[in-house]
């Protein structure tokens, strides 16, 4: 390996997501080992494996917890359940319910007595004793209160509840060093006296509030004097050191709030590896999901270059070796050690984030990504950086965290003789595999990371423990196994790799191909990541050209008519009043009857066109959506006022649309349905479309939306007058006009922008309509339906998709990080203004304060401002007039309700239509007659006995559009979906994005009449059904019946 430093100037911009092929190339090319050496690692590591087995009862608590509770079965899923929820819940009814749910599922006695450990059987034994007692009820999910009162019956709740939340504490204080540093120094002592290290890391989530990054600042420096005062004198990297959670210290710590970042977080950072410098402690800045990287990487070269820090070899970087930038990193790491004169510790490990991050890339529609899809190649990844680390031992001290014996036979082949680097490993993990390499190589330091904090701050630590090392396929979970042969433990990840056709994971294509394997597959939209910095010069000049290039909206019949007599209305940015987007030339009564006339002529002829033709047309318009993107989302932005988040989304939604009915109307379209009949009889079922319908889109979805209606009536073989929001013209012109240029005749889509009041009521009012697609209020759909119930002629289809008074329903055991996180997106991303978008939050009454409290402190670091600026949470609202009703609502719960929360209003620009967002509470869901459309989210506490009351209340709303839960009981969720009329209810997550053919979208009762946009029957509302049947005999006999062959 070559051992060129790289210069530095500033941080490098790796791409984020590489093609997965050309990266494992690239490490094969690199790596120095030749077959011969690598094939001595694997028999060192075989032997080490066996020196192990021999004495596995000195094993580890973990290491044989993981090898008898892993993932791969149902008893170690359970555990985890419940060592994630149980000790936050505060209340017994709920404890119990989960409990019951839990336990129920387990067969606890096929575990019995198998395990070496002491403490695993004894885990059995009362597992089995509270799991065992009564047989599992498949109807316990719908009631597991029921359940745990049976069973309570034979033993006692109490008892059950004591026993259960004390096995929990005892397995967290296996797992856990200690509750507090002072604790866990006191547990050190012994080991530290023997020349033990300990690399202290303080648990807790990400901060959600300025509060918790000052608690957790306090928390750290308080470590760090602890450590000074018992183990200093040793110098930087021999002495023990601290692990740093960026993240902990700012409740902002991402990309897009980098100017707070510098401004806020580094002046603490830089304080505490200040403080620790001064104790001569090392201090390592911990590794987080990948979009931070390269945040962390300035954080870092800042720090490494501060002059207080000067001389302190002490400053850490944790690098995680499953990014396929990771070797890049470590070049640039000594290349800052070159640059700042210092020698850098560098913690190698594998990655704690794999199944998120994977996720994340595929909900983005990355072109791949940041992380390696085969486990073969991370630990390709993972030996190719210890080749580059031991390539620099002047510059980089190498910390190697590992508990395979793969990875340690590697390092110990790869480092220089007497050269300087260390192992690490996870307190109660990988204790018999270093006790025996000590036997072999004293000489080599083995550092323990030691967690440390209270049990419910173990919790989500002890998850991801389980997750990375629960797998069948991890070495940890299968190390003493005697029935797996040490070889397969130990494989070269170069031979693996080598052995491999294709490089890529066969289950996890590229984001793009993530719907490939339906049958009727569609290409996920193309998308950004926000948190990527590169892409931020990309939006203001794409700004810049919208600005530079106003649009004026005209009717379609008139687009070759035009004057410059004609008149036409501004269109201003409601960002900025002063701002002037484009112009509309509206619509009058003689354009809309002429675009009529024109749909309704025009429909013979495309009702012709082959439904591949018109597929092909709207894969076209999505093609080119994607190629300017940028572009689209700067209009959207300007004219709408959404975020820039949001206007990526609203062009990935519209892809998206485009594509999926141009696929599902192949299915439906493309070939007759043959029935069943009698011989000499056959019968077909063919679709097709109905007429000339009128799509009316609203102003929140300008183009999404609006393209939605329009690609479903055209593929469906009709044709379409489509009458946008009269406040977002602009990006329905430019729609349509693509539209046109990939194939759509001009006579089949007309645009006719215009007045709600004159336009949109000629158009349902015309009897030559074959039906109405509409989006937007409730009470505009009633009066749609009113009109065309009115007219003479056809009884035409109508198609609403209405607002809700959407509710999110929160229980004792949810984790309040992820309740405020989804909350905070539900109710307050797009300023409110989506009809999914979370109005009433009901809160289980025992942890209704700490979420609130919680919920404060997100909101305090909430920015309202201009959309188009990255740092921008939250634009301005639509209009005038919805700013009115929004600020006479908050006005009214001022003088009745609690306010319990709003945002700041420093820096909202005095320009635009901009309300900070309001949280109140209320008393019951009655109090609100109608959707309030914006920021202000209402909470309602709510007793654990209530809960049916609560489903109840709901119901009789009679809107049913969206609703959230949050609990960490199965039968609690699904309760809630069986008893409650809504359409789309989501679990643990976010209830706004809905994405096409995965959450198809729609409401009933007042929010709507189906089918759901974005789902599989929402083409056939568009289509008529006909039959056609065909008495063969009739021709002259039914010759498949004579010719038919004996069986």
């Amino acid at each position: 390996m070559s051992n060129t430093v790289l210069a530095v100037e500033g941080v490098p911009g790796y791409p984020i997501a590489p093609d997965e092929h050309a990266c494992v190339e690239h490490l094969l090319q690199i790596s120095a080992l030749n077959e011969e050496q690598r094939q001595a690692i694997v028999e060192s590591a075989i032997a080490m494996v066996e020196a192990c087995r021999s004495q596995s009862h000195k094993a580890g608590t973990l290491d044989a917890f993981l090898q008898e509770f892993g993932l791969s079965n149902k008893e170690g899923i359970a555990l985890m359940c419940l060592a994630e929820a149980l000790l936050r819940v505060p209340d017994e009814q709920t404890a119990d319910r989960l409990i019951a749910e839990k336990l129920s599922s387990g067969d606890w006695s096929s575990h019995k007595g198998r395990s070496e450990s002491a403490f695993v059987n004894a885990s059995v034994w009362g597992l089995m004793l509270t799991g065992s007692i009564v047989s599992l009820d498949k109807s316990m999910t719908k009631d597991t209160g029921d359940w745990m009162r049976r069973l309570g019956a034979r033993l006692g709740e109490p008892v059950i509840r004591a026993a259960v939340l004390q096995a929990m504490k005892i397995m967290g204080g296996q797992f856990v060093l200690g509750r507090t540093i002072k604790e866990a120094l006191r547990r050190t002592h012994k080991a530290f006296r023997n020349g033990g290290r300990f690399s202290f890391d303080m648990l807790g989530e990400g901060a959600r509030t300025a509060e918790d990054a000052e608690r957790y600042f306090q928390s750290y420096r308080d470590a760090i004097a602890a450590i000074v005062e018992k183990r200093s004198g040793l110098g930087a990297i021999e002495s023990d050191s601290i692990s740093v959670k960026i993240s902990a210290l700012h409740p902002r710590y991402e990309e897009r709030q980098s100017a707070r970042v510098m401004g806020e977080l580094y002046p603490k950072l830089l304080s505490l590896a200040e403080f620790a410098k001064s104790g001569g402690i090392g201090l390592s800045i911990d590794a987080e999901e990948s979009e931070r990287l390269q945040l962390s990487m300035r954080l870092f070269a800042r720090l490494a270059n501060e002059p207080s820090l000067r001389g302190w070899n002490g400053l850490g970087f944790v690098l995680q070796a499953y990014q396929k930038r990771a070797v890049s990193v470590t070049h640039w790491l000594a290349g800052l050690a070159q640059q700042t004169g210092r020698r850098i510790p560098v913690r190698l490990v594998k990655g704690a984030y794999w199944d998120r991050e994977i996720k994340h890339s595929q909900e983005l529609g990355l072109s791949d990504y940041p992380v390696f899809t085969r486990k073969c190649h991370t630990d390709l990844s993972y030996q190719v950086c210890a080749e580059s680390l031991l390539s620099y031992p002047e510059l980089l001290y190498p910390q190697f965290a590992t508990h395979n014996a793969h990875t340690v036979a590697l390092v110990l082949a790869c480092a220089k003789p007497a050269q300087a680097f260390e192992f690490q490993r996870l307190h109660g993990m990988g204790h018999l595999l270093y006790e025996t390499l000590g036997a072999q190589r004293p000489e080599v330091p083995v550092r323990v990371y030691a967690p440390v904090g209270q049990h419910r701050d173990l919790l989500p630590y002890l998850v991801r423990r389980l997750l990375e090392n629960g797998a069948n396929s991890s070495f940890v979970n299968r190390f003493l196994d005697a029935q797996v042969p040490p070889a397969d433990l130990v494989e070269d990840p170069v031979a693996i790799t080598q052995m491999q056709s294709v490089y890529r994971h066969k289950k996890l294509p590229v984001p793009r191909a993530l719907y490939a394997s339906e049958t009727y597959c569609w290409v996920n939209a193309s998308g950004v990541d926000l948190q990527d910095a590169s892409h931020y010069p990309e939006f203001e000049q794409a700004i810049e050209r919208v600005r530079a290039h106003p649009i004026t909206a005209i009717p379609t019949a008139r687009v070759h008519a035009v004057h410059e007599d004609i008149t036409s209305t501004p269109i201003v940015s409601p960002a900025e009043q002063t701002l002037e987007v484009g112009r509309v030339v509206e619509a009058t009564i003689d354009d809309v009857d002429l675009a009529i006339a024109r749909a309704v002529a025009a429909w013979p002829t495309w009702m012709q066109v082959s439904v591949d033709a018109r597929s092909q047309a709207l894969e076209a318009a999505a093609e080119t959506l994607e190629t300017q993107l940028f572009d689209w989302a700067a209009l959207i932005s300007l004219e709408a006022g959404r975020t820039l988040d949001d206007a990526v989304s609203e062009v990935r939604e519209a892809v998206d649309f485009c594509r999926y009915y141009a696929q599902q109307g192949r299915r439906l379209f493309g070939q007759p349905l043959v029935l069943p009949g009698p011989t000499g009889e056959t019968n077909r079922l063919v679709w097709q479309g109905r007429g000339a319908w009128v799509c009316i889109s609203p102003w929140n979805f300008p183009l999404a939306i609006f393209i939605g209606q329009v690609a479903a009536a055209l593929v469906a073989g009709n044709t379409v007058v489509a009458k946008p929001a009269e406040q977002t013209p602009l990006i329905a012109h430019k729609a349509v006009t693509l539209l046109h240029e990939c194939g759509i005749p001009t006579e089949v889509l007309q645009l006719v922008p215009g007045n709600g009041a004159v336009v949109g009521k000629a158009l349902v009012r015309d009897s030559r309509i074959a039906g109405v697609a509409f989006t937007g209020s409730t009470e505009t759909a009633q009066g749609i339906n009113r009109a065309l119930a009115a007219k003479n002629g056809p009884i035409v289809p109508f198609i609403a998709e209405t607002g809700g008074i959407n509710c999110m329903i929160v229980d004792a055991t949810a984790l309040p990080e992820q309740v405020v996180d989804d909350v905070m997106v539900s109710a307050f991303q797009s300023a409110g203004q989506r009809c999914s978008a979370l109005r009433v939050l009901y809160l289980q009454e025992d942890v209704a304060d700490g979420i609130i409290t919680m919920l404060r402190g997100a909101l305090a670091e909430w920015r309202v401002g201009h959309p188009w600026r990255p740092e921008s949470d939250m634009g301005p609202l639509i209009d005038e007039e919805a700013a009115r009703q929004i600020r006479h609502h908050i006005e009214q719960l001022l003088q009745t309700e609690t306010l319990l929360a709003k945002s700041p209003v420093t820096n909202i620009p005095h320009s635009g239509y901009y309300i900070e967002p309001h949280v109140f509470g209320i008393s019951r869901l009655d109090q609100l007659k109608r959707e309030v459309f914006g920021p202000v989210l209402h909470v309602i506490s709510y007793k654990a006995s209530e809960f049916e009351q609560v489903l109840q209340d709901i119901n009789e709303s009679g809107y049913g559009l969206t609703l959230g839960v949050h609990s960490r009981i199965d039968g609690f969720a699904q309760q809630v979906f069986a008893k409650t009329r809504v359409g789309n209810t989501y679990v643990n997550r976010n209830m706004v994005g809905a994405v096409v053919g995965v959450n198809p979208f729609g409401g009933q009762g007042l929010s709507g009449t189906g089918p759901k946009a974005g789902g599989p029957n929402y083409l056939q509302r568009f289509a008529l059904e006909r039959t056609y049947t065909d008495n063969v005999v009739a021709k002259g006999g039914n010759t498949d019946l004579f010719t038919m062959a004996d069986d």
